[in-house]
């Protein structure tokens, strides 16, 4: 202090120091506030082994499962629940999610029998898709059968399944003669044998190869309509043909559950009143073995919608009522007369569509439609109906009603010219540029981005087989949910699974029929609502930007539990997201009783996308107590 009691002023000196020393002391807490911190982050390794698995020294061997596995690769795994929250709808709560009872252990919400009641008996409309308001959905986890085990691998699922995972004998007694399914000890055993193929599917598919090219690589994708337990497309595999079988929930039980335990592509769904749910020019093949389906009423409106599917010069083949009936008519409990007339009504149908009948040789009846549309316009001036559709989307099949009019093929420069494009034979087609594409009738897509999303997929499958035991025949039955162009399941194809590739119907690009072109198939789907198939009949669901699209549309809970409903016990989900859909998700999945890990993108962590994995932990439905 100075002598008259004012503060002593600060040399230059002084004040230079003070402020060194204050800058030193906020520059060490700055300091020691990193260090506890990012001590405070770093996980202790429980044992010797947790050191060890921080750095991967083995990046190309696959962990049997999926959580220690995620762990254990390269890709290390990411906490966000601290730092990224965000608000989407959803039940509310983090609660566990309960089991369903253990009566609604094959529930198929869309195709519910007591639901389908309420409708029109009339074209079978009470069998089409008929989903449950919001009062009616369920908020728990349907269960397995209490006894319920791992199917067997592909290819040994072809022919057997366990009888506890789909416990129905109904169709072993009802088909015993025709050799659909045989109970053998605890599990089921498929012969390969059918209502129109005593001999065996094998036999059969060698008797239509004897009349139509099936081995040259010319057909790759078919459609088995009413298709029993899938025998047809079973056999149909091992000549690289992918045939989606197709058929009702009725009272046959589980045909579609059947065909799925096998190995086999399939899906729940009917010839009624609506459109099938697949792009026009889909299909090189379709086929029908005594499927049932009236095809010579309503003016032929079930006859016009094959014809929607099937690419120019593609191939109908029919066996059963009416085919030789001069042979079978009183095993068949009809009159000559009314089988004759039926086969009658469905050649005149066929010669109005433009068809050409191939062959008919014993059991089997061929027709083949054209490659365009050039002859077809001279026939409509003999036959005036049906007439060819003039305002019609071909594509849109996503609850759209039947129409009495053909399809329009593309408009060609000559009449030997295939409508929409010729295809390269399989497997050159899976990666030759899709017609669709090449010609840009999708908008926004040409052969460039085509190319590029290849590419991107093999470098995905090339990280996820790191992820998941991809090679290991854990998969077979495989889900892209939002498959855009087919280059995940293009990538798989070196593996022995098969993929269902889902276009939403709300997506801003129809690039279904794209990916039928590549030789792969799929469906349209509206992730709202349920997946016309039974539970537990995927191995393996791929979901890259699923939940973006729906995020504002439903709740994206539901769209977790209907994942988790045909999902099977110790199947794997993919995720890909942002961080802030990530954590949501994963706390949901949680309380679905999965083990999930959010990892980094494969191109690192500055990538504001990330990929989360999880497993469906293994339970089943207790055995309740039969009262005394």
């Amino acid at each position: 202090m100075g002598k008259d009691g004012s503060p002593k002023p600060h040399t230059p000196f002084e004040t230079r120091r003070n402020r060194l020393t204050w800058i030193l002391g906020v520059s060490g807490l700055c300091i020691l506030s990193y260090v506890m911190g990012a001590w405070r982050n770093t996980p202790t390794p429980n044992s010797q082994s947790d050191i060890y698995s921080k750095v991967d020294c083995n990046v190309g061997s696959s962990s049997p499962g999926i959580a220690s596995s995620a762990v254990q690769s390269s890709t290390t795994n990411l906490e966000f629940e601290s730092h990224h929250q965000i608000d989407i709808a959803n039940s509310g709560g983090t609660q566990d999610i309960p089991p369903c009872d253990i009566s609604l252990s094959e529930y198929t919400p869309c195709q519910d029998r007591d639901r389908g009641r309420r409708f029109d008996r009339n074209m079978l409309k009470y069998r089409e898709r008929h989903c449950p308001s919001k009062e009616e959905q369920l908020f728990c986890l349907i269960p397995a059968p209490p006894k319920y085990k791992p199917p067997f691998k592909w290819p040994q699922s072809r022919d057997y399944a366990w009888y506890d995972n789909i416990p129905h004998k109904e169709l072993s007694i009802e088909k015993a003669i025709q050799n659909w399914i045989q109970v053998e000890g605890d599990r089921f055993r498929f012969p390969g044998g059918g209502t129109m193929f005593p001999r065996g599917a094998d036999a059969y598919i060698d008797d239509i190869n004897e009349l139509i090219p099936l081995t040259t690589g010319t057909i790759r994708t078919a459609i088995d309509t009413g298709c029993g337990v899938a025998s047809w497309g079973a056999y149909l595999l091992k000549r690289d043909i992918i045939a989606m079988s197709f058929a009702p929930r009725d009272t046959h039980e589980a045909q579609v559950q059947f065909a799925l335990e096998r190995g086999v592509p399939a899906m729940i769904g009917v010839m009624a009143s609506q459109r099938t749910p697949y792009p026009a020019r889909a299909f090189d093949m379709a086929h029908c073995s005594r499927c049932l389906i009236p095809w010579q009423k309503y003016d032929g409106l079930y006859l016009i919608e094959v014809d929607r599917i099937l690419r120019p010069g593609g191939y109908w083949i029919l066996s059963g009522p009416p085919i030789r009936w001069k042979t079978y008519w009183r095993g068949w409990e009809r009159t000559q007369e009314d089988l004759k007339q039926e086969q009658d009504s469905i050649e005149e149908v066929a010669k109005r569509i433009c068809w050409t009948k191939v062959v008919e040789k014993d059991d089997l009846s061929i027709w083949q439609k054209p490659k365009n549309h050039v002859g077809c316009k001279q026939t409509k001036q003999v036959y005036k109906t049906p007439h060819i559709c003039q305002s019609d989307n071909a594509d849109t099949a996503w609850y759209q009603d039947l129409e009495k009019c053909i399809t329009p093929l593309p408009e060609v420069s000559s009449s030997d010219k295939i409508a929409g494009g010729a295809l390269e034979k399989w497997p050159k087609r899976a990666f030759a540029v899709p017609p669709r594409i090449s010609s840009g009738s999708i908008p926004n897509i040409d052969e460039e981005k085509f190319q590029k999303d290849n590419e991107l997929w093999r470098e995905r499958i090339a990280h996820y087989k790191h992820l998941v035991p991809l090679h290991q025949g854990k998969y077979r039955n495989v889900m892209d949910m939002n498959a855009y162009l087919g280059g995940f399941a293009a990538a798989l194809m070196k593996y022995p699974v098969w993929v269902m590739n889902v276009v939403p119907s709300n997506s801003d690009h129809d690039t279904l029929g794209a990916i039928y072109e590549r030789g792969f198939i799929g469906t349209y789907q509206d992730w709202c609502e349920g997946f016309s198939t039974y539970p537990r009949t995927y191995d393996l669901i791929h979901a890259a930007n699923v939940f973006g699209i729906y995020q504002d549309r439903c709740n994206i809970t539901l769209i977790l539990l209907e994942m988790d409903r045909i999902l099977r016990p110790e199947g794997t989900a993919i995720f890909r997201e942002t961080v802030e859909l990530l954590v949501k998700i994963k706390t949901i999945t949680d309380s679905m009783r999965w083990k999930s890990n959010i990892m980094d993108h494969e191109s690192g962590p500055f990538n504001p996308e990330k990929i989360l994995v999880a497993e469906k932990t293994y339970w089943t439905a207790e055995v309740k107590d039969k009262p005394v």
